[in-house]
């Protein structure tokens, strides 16, 4: 049976040539480039786009595509080509354009592909912009430009350049080329080998790449997790390494492997970062509610607070942005710096963690056990809406003791641990995670999950 193309405040993202075709592309850039337009003043000129893509192999047809209805709709496009995620937002602010496209399934498979809109502020639209973005596409409400009023397409190589320097720029580089620190890279065959490299050169670090050719042909399961990542582990311990790296894809999400070899978790990648952040500067963190508490755990030693905001990235940096956040991200290995830029981004994560590192003089596995640790738990499983609006309403029941906070699906907070339960924007699924003090308290709250999905789909 044929998935439905996913269309939500992530963008678009669906299965090659089933659903997700150049025709759709098309139309997709056609209601995005209508959207600019209409926000562009009279006479202040066309509007502009960046767009850029992981490796994906129909990566370079999406962006045709979607480049060429944008441009039917008048919008002039800058291609930048194979870039990671977070190089697109700051393009966008770098030239001043009106908006930004990736093509990018982030962490799905092969498969996939996907379309994420950006606008002008470098960061994917808020819920109700993107919903009108979503029906000027569905509706077909496309205006199209005139045969002297259409588009061009110009290059721009200076992504990377720009990047790196924007990186920099917030840690002390020096102090982390003293260490001269070995470390290995998986970038899984994606996006972010090149730029990762170019980073990691800057701060003098010796690097083994593995998994660094960008055929988009991933070398193993893409997303960031331990169980994809056992060959990265071994080469660690072999190379004797002070540290592994792995990204996703499109280079918006790390890993790290500690010095022995272990998978630390995606959770540890916002921790390290967060640690190094508070040492240094005071204030409050934004991240999502599927994140653990360790975030909270930091920023109370260090005096601070953490916003939680709904799972996405654009949830958190408005946050950090109303509140102003020092640092924010997601337990999927996100970190975002508002310095640098307001998207998740593998390479401020790679730089704060490389900084505490050298200025704590400390090993990956030693500043692990300073910040401790719960146990955790992550799951999908398949459910419609009304499956999945009946187990909310079940686990309500259920967990009637609990914290509740219901701004993205339900979170349940106890003394000892919490649960949340939320539909994917990105998939036809529905989540859940546990965290909690031991793994037998964590069990006792899956377990409960279990026996509210048997009785809603026995």
């Amino acid at each position: 049976m044929a998935q439905e193309l996913i269309i939500s405040v992530s963008g678009m993202r669906g299965v090659v040539g089933e659903n997700l075709t150049p025709v759709v592309a098309v139309e997709y850039g056609g209601a995005f480039g209508t959207f600019l337009g209409g926000k562009v003043a009279t006479g202040s000129g066309r509007p502009r786009v960046c767009i850029g893509r992981d490796s994906r192999v129909s990566g370079p047809m999406l962006v045709s595509a979607m480049t060429a209805g944008l441009c039917a709709a008048g919008v002039e496009v800058i291609d930048l080509g194979l870039v990671i995620t977070p190089s697109v937002g700051i393009m966008v602010r770098h030239l001043g354009c009106e908006g930004g496209v990736i093509v990018t399934a982030s962490h799905n498979p092969i498969p996939y592909n996907g379309i994420k809109l950006l606008l002008g502020n470098g960061m994917a639209p808020p819920a109700a912009t993107a919903d009108a973005i979503r029906r000027t596409y569905l509706e077909k409400h496309v205006h199209f430009a005139g045969a002297t009023q259409c588009g061009a397409v110009t290059c721009n190589a200076e992504t990377n350049r720009v990047h790196v320097e924007k990186v920099l720029a917030i840690i002390e580089p020096r102090r982390i080329a003293d260490r001269a620190y070995k470390v290995v890279l998986d970038s899984v065959n994606g996006a972010g080998a090149a730029i990762t490299k170019t980073l990691l050169a800057e701060l003098g670090c010796e690097v083994v790449a593995i998994n660094d050719a960008p055929t988009g042909l991933f070398a193993h399961e893409p997303e960031p997790t331990a169980v994809n990542l056992t060959g990265l582990c071994e080469r660690v311990k072999r190379e004797r390494a002070d540290l592994g790296l792995a990204q996703d894809p499109d280079g918006d999400r790390l890993a790290v492997v500690s010095e022995e070899g272990i998978y630390i978790g995606e959770e540890y990648t916002l921790a390290l970062a967060a640690r190094y952040v508070f040492s240094t500067r005071t204030g409050a963190a934004a991240a999502n509610l599927s994140t653990s508490r360790m975030i909270d755990d930091i920023a109370r030693r260090a005096g601070g607070r953490v916003v939680r905001t709904p799972v996405g990235e654009a949830n958190v940096a408005s946050a950090m942005l109303e509140h102003g956040c020092i640092i924010g991200g997601e337990g999927n290995g996100g970190v975002i710096d508002l310095r640098v830029g307001p998207i998740r981004d593998s390479l401020v994560g790679i730089a704060l963690v490389l900084q505490l590192l050298a200025e704590t003089g400390k090993t990956v596995s030693q500043l692990v056990q300073d910040i401790g640790g719960y146990y955790m738990h992550k799951d999908k499983f398949a459910a419609d809406a009304g499956q999945a609006g009946r187990i909310l309403e079940l686990a309500t029941e259920t967990f009637a003791g609990a914290a509740l906070d219901t701004t993205d699906g339900c979170r349940f907070d106890f003394a000892d641990g919490w649960v949340h339960l939320r539909t994917s924007n990105t998939e036809p699924v529905m989540r859940v995670i546990v965290e909690a003090r031991d793994k037998a308290a964590a069990h006792r709250y899956l377990d409960a999950i279990s026996e509210i999905r048997r009785a809603v789909a026995p």
